[in-house]
Parts: structure tokens; C-alpha cells; sequence
């Protein structure tokens, strides 16, 4: 999901009767039916209707048809509409943050290191190939588009890309020497994936990620 998508999505969860309908129906073990949810959070049934449809709208909850009570064949009755958690996953962070992909990184670095090697060096190689992996062939806009994908906020001065924004930083000022490693070794993968020339150097200044695009200098 894009901000946009994401933001609106969390937007739903702003009218409290909504808010209070989304909590119950993701706290109960099995789908929820409206008559169910109605009565959970005492409010009438078509206010609970248009507000699970709108949860529904905003990708937050999903829905199937069931007959309840175990019922079935002639007379059951028509199937419930019930409604369930959606499998997607939405957050909101701004500036963005992707703890996400430095926790896939590290996870799959380990894995690496776990079955011989140098962990150092199977850290920065799982780093390159989730930045290949996430690059499509093109030139510098189609590099400085996947960053800015990525939450990287890329800006091109001359021949430098710099990086306003660190996905990572959280964890960048704590572990520092790491994650900056890790965060050059992937957006090097990620040119190389790209094609576009570009190098990925290590230089921090205030403000910034501490990673930066040379173009040609590689």
C-alpha cells in the first residue's frame, strides 16, 4: 500500500464507533457477524452495518458467508455476512521508516553465517541482494524512484544523489556502524540491480543518511 492508501486506512480507525467496531471484531477468535458486533459495542445494527462496510472499504476488514448455527439445506436461511481482520498490513510513519527490511536483512545474513562464513560478510552480502532484488533495469530516475520507494527521500545535486531520509535510523544511531554498513551495502545493490552507474559511498553528515550515490564513479 502507498502512504496515501496507508494513511486513509488508519484514517477509518478516527470515528471512535469505527474504532470500537475494529477492535472487537480483531479480538474475537472466529469471524463476527453485524448482529454480534452490534451488540458488542452497543450501538444499533445499521450504524454497525455502515461502519464495518466502511472498515471493509478502508482494508482493514475483510468478509465472508457462513450460515451460523450449523444449519444448512432448505429453510437455513440465507448465509451471514461476517466479517474478520484483513491479512494486510498497515503502518504509518513519517518521516518513513523500514525496520522491516533491516530485520530481513539481519535475519537472512544470520542464516547466511550460520552455515559457515564470516558473519560480517554474510551480512553485507544478504544487504546486496535485497537492494538487487528490489531494483528493476533502468537508468538514474528509475534508481532515485525505487529510493524514493523506499523512503530514502533522494535528491539529485550535480553528480551526487543524497538521501534526506534514513529508513533505518532508530537503529542507525544505536548501532551505527552496522546498520550504516548494511544501508550502503544495499543501496549499492540496489544500483547494481538498476544498471545506472552509481556508487554508493558512506558519508554522513547531520541530517541526512549516511549514505550517498556517486554517479559515474564507480
Amino acid at each position: 500500500m502507498d502512504l496515501a492508501s496507508q494513511a486513509a486506512s488508519v484514517g477509518a480507525l478516527a470515528d471512535p464507533t469505527r474504532l470500537a467496531l475494529y477492535e472487537y471484531v480483531v479480538a474475537r477468535p472466529d469471524p463476527v457477524g453485524r448482529e454480534e458486533a452490534a451488540s458488542g459495542v452497543g450501538v444499533p445494527l445499521h450504524t454497525a452495518k455502515f461502519h464495518l462496510d466502511r472498515l471493509v472499504e478502508a482494508g482493514l476488514l475483510t468478509t465472508e458467508y457462513r450460515r451460523l448455527g450449523g444449519r444448512s439445506g432448505p429453510g437455513a436461511g440465507r448465509p451471514s455476512k461476517l466479517y474478520r481482520r484483513a491479512e494486510v498490513q498497515v503502518a504509518v510513519s513519517l518521516p518513513d521508516r523500514r525496520y522491516d527490511l533491516v530485520g530481513h536483512i539481519l535475519a537472512s545474513g544470520v542464516e547466511r553465517a550460520a552455515s559457515g562464513g564470516d558473519l560480517s560478510a554474510a551480512l553485507e552480502d544478504a544487504a546486496a541482494q535485497a537492494g538487487r532484488e528490489a531494483a528493476a533495469p533502468g537508468d538514474l530516475a528509475t534508481f532515485t524512484e525505487a529510493l524514493a520507494g523506499l523512503g530514502f527521500e533522494p535528491r539529485l545535486e550535480d553528480d551526487t544523489v543524497l538521501l534526506a531520509n534514513c529508513p533505518f535510523d532508530t537503529l542507525a544511531k544505536t548501532h551505527t556502524a552496522l546498520v550504516c554498513g548494511l544501508n550502503r551495502a544495499f543501496v549499492q545493490g540496489l544500483a547494481d540491480g538498476v544498471g545506472c552507474g552509481v556508487t554508493a559511498c558512506l558519508e554522513p553528515e547531520p541530517d541526512q543518511c549516511c549514505v550517498k550515490g556517486r554517479v559515474g564513479s564507480g
